[in-house]
């Protein structure tokens, strides 16, 4: 056990828990308004740990769809993940064995994925696990707490806290951004095409999940094209 690493994942994943708690403490009123019970909405939130595709999932199950309509919403919305993992698993010490590979994988999220990737050099799954630490039970815990309290907040202060996820998001990118070039190239770059879809006539039917995706990939590819990552500079890292 690297020590070293957990102890600064566990810092690291303390904004990333709060940014969670106020979202999912969304999902968890708007789950039991729908008809779910707070475990229900609990163990939910404990077991997929994604917030898009648990709203999607939601709204599928309030309106009683069907197994595979549910399966290929969950697919398209999370197929994100697949990307970023794939980034992670490049990022990771060689040495790794693959059930580290794998549970870091099962908590790769947005937030977690753009500490993880800001870290300089090789990264260690300990690192991840401190992360996963405290942002899992920010998410679960939001989701109960949220529940439980059903309808007494009002509505203007639920929509405040669904805000606090983009204050979260600008905290992840915007240091890396300021040190490195390519980093904030890429930031713009994805800023434009996300803008491109949802401005464009034709583009804007697309569903979001699939914008991610191809925004990923473009800018992501990009990137790797105008400012690759030189072979020396791995070996010096790993």
């Amino acid at each position: 056990m690297d020590t070293a690493e957990f102890r600064q994942g566990l810092r690291d994943g303390v904004p990333i828990a709060l940014g969670y708690f106020a979202v999912s403490f969304t999902f968890g009123m708007m789950a039991v308004s729908g008809g779910l019970s707070p475990w229900q909405a609990t163990l939910i939130s404990l077991t997929n740990l994604t917030s898009a595709g648990q709203f999607a999932g939601l709204d599928i199950i309030l309106a009683t769809g069907s197994y595979w309509e549910m399966a290929l919403t969950q697919l398209v919305i999370n197929l994100r993940y697949c990307l970023m993992s794939f980034s992670l698993s490049q990022k990771l010490k060689r040495n790794i064995p693959w059930g580290h590979r794998l549970a870091v994988a099962f908590g790769v999220t947005d937030e977690i994925f753009g500490v993880s990737a800001a870290r300089e050099g090789r990264l260690s799954p300990w690192y991840n696990y401190g992360a996963m630490c405290v942002a899992i039970p920010g998410w679960t815990l939001g989701t109960l707490a949220g529940a439980i309290s059903g309808g007494l907040l009002p509505d203007f202060l639920v929509s405040a806290l669904s805000v606090a996820i983009y204050g979260m998001f600008l905290a992840v990118i915007i240091p890396p951004a300021k040190k490195n070039r390519a980093v904030l190239l890429v930031v713009l770059g994805a800023m434009a095409v996300s803008t491109l879809f949802a401005a464009a006539p034709v583009l804007s039917r697309v569903s979001s999940g699939f914008v991610i995706i191809i925004t990923t990939l473009v800018t992501a590819g990009a990137a790797a094209y105008f400012c690759p990552v030189r072979e020396e500079e791995e070996n010096h890292e790993a």
